[in-house]
């Protein structure tokens, strides 16, 4: 068996530093600021970013240059208390800005309190490290060289090259650095807009780019095709419905607008119109891809449940887990919990959804993150299914309403974090299967980063809403907003179903072409002001892959280089949340303070996001030895 002949880098018989005061205060610092980091981005575009690389790097660099330390196992403990935040942060901001936007439409709909928001997401975080655990031996073990997990092995291998450590954490530290300060100027400061734009009176619509860093590096790291679908659908919109909508709309008001479309412009006709139609796609595309999934799914589940708890060797030290009876007694609370708290309104209806969709998802979840990879799980997906039959059976039942939203809400937001929580926690395990870490050891350093992410993610889903509004064009809230649609169109009727259908067969269209339907869906909703500085990184990343083997090792710095620019922006994206709600005595806040007015133009935005490209070239190059 392949289990029983691979040997981890650190033998069952040697004991290294794992859990220390250093590991967890590093972890949970990076769980924040990668929390933090991918809200912000996530909330901008709609997409996150696995953290454990840059988290893995970082740790090394911090450890092993600064503090001279030199344990792999404690750089792979900080890495999973680090990745925690990202992931957690991912499932959060897919479902719950849904109940801020509809706090700020009707009077009726109150603010989920910082508390609530905790409690929801800890609860669901800590079921997903429940339901992963007793998965570990079957998926991660019995399957070793079956189920690659892309992230995990990825990450063991920085970790491993652990000579290399300095020069990467560089690269991912000089990224982080010009991103913040550029992100500083541009929307601090307001040297230069950061969206560049222009009108296209003759088509009756517009053209322009979002010119920032994590937006440039979004399309690097996903890579050319994905980028090009992305960019493909935006062209659909902006240059295609957009300018039909204009041209047959004319003087005339339909609904939801209450507006002629002819004093809308293209931002009014995306935001009344473009959006629903987007909504659509990428219902459809998350309807699609779970479809597709369905034979691995069920095969999945079946052989994961078969091998459920197995052990391999209990009694050595790379194969000790949780013990299920204390696991099991923590599930029992938290269904508890969740039942009987008036802050998480699901009832026992609710409490039995989420305890057979976790559980479920979270199974299919951690293998298809070991096929595809993070970057592929359809949580998006699986959102849409469980708020799709949680809404109905809540309707169903006589919970209707604000109330039942609120509850269909809160049951797709824990349902997402499960699945996010799971999928993460399996590519760490893998990663400390391969370096030989404890496994009881990163499942504790999850829930520490559970405990710390679910605390943070209120403050920062606050300090955002407070700073821009969740829905707004700063945080349009991609799929919060699909979600929230959703629900209302199952609960109320009242979606405009002649757009949302129009998406659907935008969707069915794509899928027939044997194309991806989901980066497509995405752009079609996504302004293309926020998809062509994706579709711009995604060439930038096309023209290194056509180098060989050179040009993987450039990729593989750009990546690095790449996660550095998102962290940088998004921390400051926080900044400046905190300064946009600092009231000074002039009646202004802080950034309106410093706000220059835009001052060097589109010419500017476009010279300096030009010197951000090249940036990503000079610090990605191959640096050719002196003979």
């Amino acid at each position: 068996m392949e289990e029983k002949s691979f040997k981890p880098f650190i033998s069952a018989d040697r004991v290294l530093p794992e859990i220390t005061p250093v590991s967890i205060g590093l972890g949970i610092l990076l769980a924040v600021l990668f929390g933090a980091a991918n809200a912000y981005l996530g909330l901008r575009v709609g997409m996150t970013v696995s953290a454990s690389i840059p988290a893995a790097v970082l740790s090394m660099g911090i450890i092993r240059i600064i503090l001279k330390r030199d344990s792999i196992l404690e750089n792979n403990m900080v890495q999973t208390i680090g990745s925690a935040g990202e992931s957690l942060a991912a499932g959060a901001i897919f479902t719950l800005p849904a109940l801020f936007m509809w706090a700020s439409e009707s009077d009726a709909v109150s603010k989920p309190s910082f508390w609530v928001i905790a409690v929801i997401s800890l609860c669901a975080a800590l079921l997903g490290l429940v339901f992963m655990v007793p998965l570990r031996s079957a998926l991660i073990v019995e399957e070793h060289g079956v189920l690659p997990f892309p992230e995990g092995t990825a990450c063991a291998e920085v970790l491993l090259a652990g000579e290399e450590g300095g020069e990467k954490s560089k690269i991912v530290f000089s990224g982080l650095g010009i991103s913040a300060l550029y992100k500083f100027i541009a929307d601090g400061l307001c040297l230069f807009p950061s969206e560049i734009d222009w009108s296209i009176k003759k088509l009756g619509t517009g053209f322009g780019a979002d010119v920032l860093p994590a937006l440039a590096s979004v399309g690097y790291i996903c890579g050319k095709k994905i980028s090009s679908y992305m960019f493909a659908g935006s062209v659909i919109s902006w240059f295609v419905v957009i300018p039909l909508i204009n041209f047959f709309g004319a003087d005339s008001i339909f609904a939801p607008s209450i507006k002629p479309v002819s004093e809308m412009g293209a931002w009014g006709i995306w935001s009344n119109y473009i959006r629903y139609v987007g909504a659509g796609a990428v219902a459809t595309g998350g309807i699609i891809s779970l479809i597709k999934s369905f034979p691995t799914i069920v095969k999945t589940f079946k052989k994961a449940v078969s091998g459920l708890g197995h052990k391999i060797d209990s009694e050595e030290r790379t194969n000790r887990d949780l013990p299920m009876k204390g696991l099991l007694i923590l599930a029992l609370v938290i269904v508890a919990v969740i039942w009987l708290l008036p802050a998480i309104p699901v009832g026992i209806l609710g409490a039995f959804i989420i305890v057979i969709f976790g559980f479920f998802f979270a199974t299919v979840s951690s293998r298809m993150v070991g096929l595809v990879g993070s970057s592929n799980n359809p949580v998006s997906g699986m959102g849409i299914a469980t708020l799709l039959i949680a809404t109905a059976l809540l309707k169903s039942t006589g919970h209707t309403g604000v109330a039942g939203m609120t509850s269909a809400i809160a049951i797709g937001t824990i349902i997402c974090i499960i699945a996010c929580m799971a999928g993460d926690m399996s590519q760490d395990l893998k990663t400390g299967y391969i370096v030989g870490a404890t496994p009881r050891n990163q499942q504790l350093g999850e829930l520490i980063g559970c405990v710390v992410s679910a605390l943070a993610i209120g403050g920062i889903m606050y300090l955002l809403d407070a700073a821009w509004g969740f829905g707004s064009k700063e945080l349009p809230a991609p799929q919060a907003t699909l979600m929230k649609l959703v629900v209302e169109g199952v609960m109320g009727g009242n979606l405009p179903w002649a757009l949302v259908l129009a998406g659907v067969g935008i969707g069915i269209a794509v899928e027939i072409l044997g194309i991806p339907v989901l980066p497509v869906a995405i752009g079609v909703y996504l302004p293309i002001h926020l998809n062509t500085p994706i579709f711009i990184g995604g060439l930038i990343r096309a023209y290194f892959d056509r180098k060989g083997e050179e040009g993987k090792k450039i990729t593989e710095k750009g990546v690095l280089y790449g996660s550095g620019l998102i962290a940088g922006e998004g921390l400051i994206g926080i900044l400046l949340a905190v300064f946009a709600i600092i009231p000074l005595s002039n009646g202004k806040s802080l950034l309106a303070t410093l706000n220059m007015g835009g001052m060097l133009g589109n010419i500017g935005g476009i010279v300096f996001f030009a010197l951000l490209l090249a940036s990503i070239v000079f610090f990605t190059r191959n640096k050719k030895k002196a003979n």
